[in-house]
């Protein structure tokens, strides 16, 4: 098992920043790690995701469930490689209201038999949190209040 999280702080109410995470059909405007997105944030949906991996460029597309949907506090999701158990990832984000702002916590906890060969993914996804995290609070605090 491996988590690589990143976290930052928006001067923006959850609810703002909620409405920007969860417009997947616009991630191609402001996201440099999750380059392409489409789906809905409800439960059970299956979510098609895009992601450029910093450093090499190079590009993974993976069909994650919607585990948790509850605006605008958590959305959770689960992605795979094939089958169960092999590459298995739980992403979220988790919104909680602070100083006037939203914190904001991306989180992926990796498990399955490939965690052990994978280190090369999981650090350059690990540096991608980071550009998502700064992309989001730019974007927010550029349309809130709008």
């Amino acid at each position: 098992m491996r988590r690589i999280a990143s976290d930052v702080q928006i001067s923006a109410r959850p609810e703002e920043v909620w409405a920007v995470l969860t417009d997947f059909e616009r991630f191609h405007e402001w996201n440099p790690f999750l380059v392409e997105a489409a789906g809905r944030a409800e439960q059970g949906q299956r979510l098609r995701l895009r992601l450029r991996l910093p450093g090499s460029g190079r590009e993974m597309v993976f069909k994650p469930t919607v585990l948790v949907s509850e605006a605008p506090r958590l959305l959770r999701w689960r992605g795979r490689m094939g089958v169960p158990g092999v590459f298995d990832g739980r992403h979220s984000f988790e919104l909680t209201p602070r100083e006037g702002g939203t914190h904001v916590v991306q989180a992926e906890t990796f498990t399955g038999v490939l965690v052990p060969v994978t280190g090369a993914i999981i650090r350059q996804s690990e540096v991608g949190f980071s550009s998502l995290t700064d992309a989001l609070k730019k974007r927010v605090e550029a349309t809130a209040g709008s």
